[in-house]
């Protein structure tokens, strides 16, 4: 059921005109849709139950979405509900949509409370949906009673009547208390005050160690290079097989290619480290550990 282009009213119109099934006919078109994914009886079935969507979906208006973007997130939840309800449970549609039109909406809701993700777990979840009500109760029960909680006695309550940690209930009581703040906002009222993006540090490398880190890796290239030099062409092919390859060959693999046994492939790589020490020892620390 296609909800763009239809206003709040128009959506609720639609519903309110829909068939009721009764549990003979609901259960028809649910074996329909899960044994011959017949999509005539699948848009049947939502369609009948749109009407329920609707009304969850208003349920959620506090929390300041959009009424159509609360269909639309309820109307998914009962595609979702359809696609995935087993007609051979013996339960009726309605009672199991209704734990999935729920779940998307309130996901939804949680996605777009904030530009910073209030989070997702469930105890976060269930805080998001219950904090203020049982705070709301809690306070009714202790004024009943002529009493008044401090907010450390009131957080400790909140998190033993929804069952999750304090340190959660602290974290969303700061969360649904504060406002987003763009970051391009100015610190000043002054039309050229800076943005509060600009006084972020950044964490990324600096040019002047840019440029450092460029000219120390082409010196010890070409102090490298120098010592490479000095190789003969089968040293030369050991030391970059071994060393300066991603995935370094094995000794016994460049003696089937050489045709030597490992024992003397590893002197050669010896003799060849030698050689290179004796030309880096004196110019580059870094290159000469890098050969011990």
């Amino acid at each position: 059921m296609a909800l763009d282009g239809y206003s709040d009213q128009s959506l609720s119109r639609r519903a309110m005109r829909a068939e009721l099934l009764d549990a003979e006919t609901e259960l028809r078109l649910a074996y329909a849709w899960r044994d011959e994914r017949d999509e005539a009886a699948l848009h049947r079935l939502v369609t009948a139950y749109m009407r329920l969507a609707i009304s969850m979906a208003s349920k959620f208006k506090r929390y300041g979405a959009p009424m159509n973007d609360l269909i639309q997130e309820a109307g998914l939840g009962l595609m979702k509900a359809a696609d995935k309800f087993d007609p051979d449970r013996g339960v009726r549609f309605s009672t199991y949509a209704v734990w999935w039109i729920k779940a998307s909406i309130q996901d939804y809701v949680m996605r777009n409370w904030s530009m910073v993700r209030t989070g997702s777990t469930s105890s976060q979840k269930s805080l998001f949906f219950n904090m203020r009500r049982v705070q709301a109760r809690l306070e009714r029960e202790a004024a009943a009673v002529g009493e008044r909680l401090d907010k450390h006695q009131m957080r400790q309550m909140i998190a033993t009547e929804v069952g999750v940690p304090l340190h959660d209930v602290e974290m969303m009581e700061g969360r649904l208390a504060g406002s987003d703040y763009s970051l391009n906002a100015t610190q000043s009222t002054e039309d050229e005050g800076r943005e509060w993006i600009d006084a972020l540090e950044d964490d990324g490398p600096q040019s002047s160690d840019i440029v450092e880190d460029t000219h120390d890796n082409d010196t010890l290239r070409e102090w490298l290079l120098t010592a490479l030099s000095g190789l003969n062409e089968r040293e030369r092919f050991i030391v970059r097989e071994r060393k300066l390859r991603d995935d370094s060959r094995t000794l016994e693999s460049l003696g089937n290619e050489l045709g030597l046994s490992k024992e003397r492939v590893r002197q050669l790589e010896a003799a060849a480290f030698g050689k290179m020490r004796k030309s880096l020892e004196t110019q580059s620390k870094e290159v000469f550990e890098f050969f011990n």
